[in-house]
Order: structure tokens, then C-alpha cells, then sequence
């Protein structure tokens, strides 16, 4: 058994966070009615082109006249060759919600997830009304913390080496990246997939897990693996070429 002086506060947070798991219900984690950003399904294509670009999010849930009728979930990666259309039947594209019950278990959730490879459920009520919403990040976060708290636009961990170097925390948000570097915001979007992380967007582009100082070339960047862990990439050093 690892002793608590053997343990780091991380680790003794995501140990507490695994034991927690299988006791929390999806209520206690989920994003209330109110937070939610969603999209009305009577919108014109021009107009969800507009509305996505104040949002950070990569799957947004629309609705019918309120939220109590979410008909699907638009992945923000499906508009991309629409981008220069002015019309298009942008609800074609549109992927079927995923329902849950608030009082569904952490552990349960993390596995319909895994199952129906999502990473978004709509969180309903006993009367079948819209009462949050969840994402597969937000079940990480349980166990491992808060992913995003550290990295606040006024904390952001990352060191300038020069103009043309940086060092990331793996966890670093591609949205994030784009306004450090002064790179468009969208000039991953086509090969990120899923990812919405450094070490996510590294794990797509080079569909394997890479070595410590291993050297991913990608467009005008080039990506070396500073530290990683068993099943995670840590830090990563961005050198961008040509600058």
C-alpha cells in the first residue's frame, strides 16, 4: 500500500478522485440549464458560422424553441468544408444526443461514453427536461482535477524561450496555443480531430504514443517531447520555423 509521504498532492487528489468515482452522480458535475450554450435549430447557415466563432466549444447541442428539445449535437469539425459557403443544410450534420439521467453514476457514464464514443450527454430531469449537460472532460477532471483552472488566460503554463520557441504543458488548449503564438485560431482544425489539447492534437497527427525527445514535424512547427509520464505527454517544445 503507497503511503501518503510516497504520494504527491496530485497523486493523492486523483487517488482520492478514483475511489470517489463510482459515488458521484452526473448532478453533482454537470453544466447547469443555464451555462449552457446551444444553437436554434431555425438559424441560417450564416448565422451558426457566426455564432461558433464565440465559442471555445467543439460540440455544441441544438435545439427545437427551447432547450427541453435538444434534437442533436453539432461538431464544430463537421462545418469546416462548409466554411466558405454562404447556405448549406448545416442540419444534416447534426449527430444524435446522448440522454442521461442526473443520478447516473461517474463510473457508469465514463463507460457509455466509451461504448457509444461520445464525449457529450445531455443531462435530463424526471420529467424529461433539460437539466444540464456533461462532456467527457468533465468526468477526467473528477478523478485527475481541474484541467482548465491552471490555465486561465492570466496563469497560462508556458515559458518564451524566443520568438520562435516555446515551451507548453501538454495540457495547454489548442485555442490557447493559436493566441500565444499570434497563429490563427483555426489552423488546426483540420487534422485535430477530436483533440482539443497539445498532447491530444500530437496523439492525432502522429497515431501513436511518442518517446521523450522524439520530433514531430508538422507544417511550419515543429513539435519535441520534453517529459512524459506512462500515459501522458507532459511538456512539449514548439520551435516555429520560417518566423
Amino acid at each position: 500500500m503507497t503511503r501518503p509521504e510516497d504520494t504527491t498532492k496530485q497523486e493523492q487528489k486523483i487517488l482520492k478522485g478514483i475511489v470517489n468515482f463510482g459515488n458521484i452522480d452526473t448532478k453533482e458535475i454537470m453544466r447547469p440549464r443555464i451555462d449552457i450554450f446551444a444553437l436554434d435549430s431555425k438559424l441560417k447557415s450564416e448565422e451558426i458560422i457566426k455564432s461558433i466563432t464565440t465559442t471555445n466549444h467543439s460540440r455544441i447541442p441544438v435545439f427545437d424553441e427551447n432547450l427541453d428539445k435538444i434534437i442533436g449535437v453539432l461538431h464544430i469539425k463537421d462545418l469546416l468544408p462548409f466554411l466558405d459557403k454562404k447556405e448549406f443544410q448545416w442540419k444534416e450534420l447534426l449527430r444524435k444526443p446522448l440522454f442521461i439521467p442526473e443520478n447516473k453514476k461517474l463510473d457508469d457514464l465514463m463507460l457509455e461514453f466509451q461504448e457509444k464514443k461520445v464525449h457529450l450527454a445531455i443531462v435530463v430531469d424526471e420529467y424529461g427536461g433539460t437539466s444540464g449537460l456533461v462532456s467527457l472532460e468533465d468526468v477526467i477532471e473528477e478523478i485527475v482535477g481541474d484541467i482548465s483552472d491552471e490555465f486561465d488566460d492570466d496563469n497560462l503554463l508556458y515559458s518564451k524561450i524566443d520568438d520562435q520557441n516555446f515551451i507548453f504543458d501538454g495540457k495547454t488548449s489548442l485555442h490557447d496555443l493559436c493566441r500565444i503564438i499570434k497563429e490563427d485560431k483555426n489552423i488546426f482544425d483540420q487534422y485535430k480531430g477530436d483533440a482539443e489539447t497539445i498532447a491530444g492534437f500530437i496523439l492525432e497527427i502522429s497515431k501513436s504514443f511518442p518517446k521523450k525527445n522524439s520530433k514531430i514535424n508538422f507544417m511550419k512547427f515543429i513539435f519535441t517531447i520534453e517529459s512524459i509520464d506512462k500515459k501522458r505527454i507532459k511538456q512539449i517544445k514548439l520551435t516555429i520555423l520560417n518566423k
